[in-house]
């Protein structure tokens, strides 16, 4: 457990940010922070004592003096240093936040159907509260996690995003988060809160990117809820700058019949640390859970997935695949829990990583607990370094050394890169990858 030296700023600031949002800020929403945060002070920052946190130091997080200024709008970056993080000629609506505030300068919305919302979770907050009350912290719970507990207390905005019954969104929506460093180093707490009624379809994108090369802190919350028949495309980039921190809990709720893609890409940032957590509400739901992690000089990702099968007819495939280089870490924990009634489950859960580096190191722990008798479930992980026969066979070929371990490991990554069914999104990952190899120049032509 955490000392009461750490938390105690935590609950200072949380003190602090009462008296400035406390005067426009509906009673239920208050009452939800004060339990949150008394939650945090209770348990702490996680230790390696902790089950789920064992691979994982957060001291360097802990022990930061990040601050947070509530109350203040998003500060203000020319449009143009975010073109990068964008995915070219890609039509969507895009909703951007800096510093974990809305910027509506930098924001845009195309055609939508009727009935479809796409705002700022701040301005919800502040004009419809009560439209929030049924479904905030109900699918992301803090009480178990005290990165959500902090978010809870402290978040001030986000993405809302709602489809009506049989709504269809043709185009991607974007949610771009943006850090900029200051001095001293700040906290976001973003909050996104997404909402698909019966029959609805939707692709989301939520980026996370930092700008600067002081450290900062991250730590989001997205709860979603998938209604019956409804399909969701979800993709997660995280691109934080080399000193950034990101923590980062995505809980998801699907309903009967339900059909739900998530994909997390992770690239940047010092340490990070991603937890996704999704629940089958109703018979008939399908998930693919899909990840994809490539790290270098000193980065460490943790991937931790919680998938619970608490109906019956509910099929799951998971696969999350690790590059790493340097003296970089990684950590895959998956837990696929089968409840006694959830019979005709199928699942499928597998972690591959590849070390490019003898410095590099993987702990990789995928699980299954089965309580019913009637279903199809298998989970497997490897680690291991690029097969020396495939290299010698391309050098055979006329490729060098260096070019012959490139091809190998971007072909590593393209079997998750390729099913990214947004062609922009999937263009710009190929790049981002391709850039971290040597030799990427001869990759597209060659593959």
């Amino acid at each position: 457990m955490a000392t009461a030296s750490l938390t105690a700023p935590h609950v200072a600031a949380f003190e602090a940010f009462q008296r400035v949002i406390d005067g426009g800020e509906a009673e239920w929403l208050g009452s939800l922070r004060r339990k949150a945060i008394l939650r945090f002070q209770e348990v702490g920052f996680p230790t390696r004592k902790h089950e789920d946190w064992k691979h994982t130091d957060v001291g360097p997080i802990a022990r930061s003096p990040f601050r947070v200024d509530p109350g203040s709008d998003a500060p203000r970056i020319a449009g143009d240093l975010i073109e990068g993080f964008t995915f070219g000629v890609l039509k969507c609506s895009q909703l951007v936040f800096v510093n974990g505030r809305f910027a509506p300068r930098l924001s845009y919305l195309r055609w939508l159907p009727d009935g479809v919302q796409v705002r700022s979770l701040g301005e919800v907050r502040r004009a419809r509260p009560r439209s929030l009350e049924p479904h905030l912290a109900s699918i992301a719970t803090w009480d178990a996690n005290p990165f959500t507990a902090l978010n809870t207390a402290f978040f001030e905005d986000g993405a809302f995003i709602r489809l009506p019954k049989g709504a269809v969104v043709e185009e991607p929506i974007h949610l771009l988060f943006v850090s900029a460093a200051q001095d001293p180093p700040v906290a976001a707490h973003p909050r996104n809160l997404i909402l698909l009624e019966e029959a609805s379809q939707a692709t989301l994108i939520e980026s996370y990117v930092g700008l600067d090369r002081g450290p900062y802190l991250t730590n989001a919350v997205t709860e979603v809820h998938v209604g019956p028949g409804a399909s969701l495309d979800h993709y997660k980039m995280q691109r934080e700058a080399d000193a950034g921190f990101h923590v980062a809990d995505m809980a998801v709720h699907q309903d009967r019949g339900s059909l739900v893609s998530a994909t997390s890409i992770a690239l940047g940032g010092n340490l990070a640390r991603n937890d996704v957590r999704v629940t089958f509400q109703g018979e008939g739901g399908d998930l693919t859970l899909n990840g994809l992690y490539a790290l270098g000089g000193q980065q460490q990702v943790d991937n931790h997935t919680f998938i619970d099968h608490a109906t019956p007819n509910c099929t799951s495939r998971e696969l999350y695949k690790g590059i790493l280089d340097g003296r970089s870490r990684g950590i895959f924990y998956g837990k696929i829990l089968v409840r006694q009634d959830a019979q005709k489950t199928s699942s499928k859960q597998t972690n591959k990583n590849l070390l490019l580096s003898n410095e590099a190191f993987v702990d990789s722990t995928p699980g299954l607990e089965i309580l019913a008798d009637d279903v199809r479930c298998n989970h497997g992980s490897t680690i291991g370094q690029l097969d020396e026969n495939a290299v010698f066979y391309l050098r055979s070929r006329g490729i060098d050394e260096e070019a012959a371990r490139s091809l190998l490991t971007y072909a590593f990554a393209s079997e998750l890169i390729n099913q990214v069914k947004v062609a922009s999104m999937r263009i710009r990952l190929d790049q981002l990858i391709l850039s971290r190899l040597p030799s990427a120049e001869i990759l597209p032509e060659a593959a």
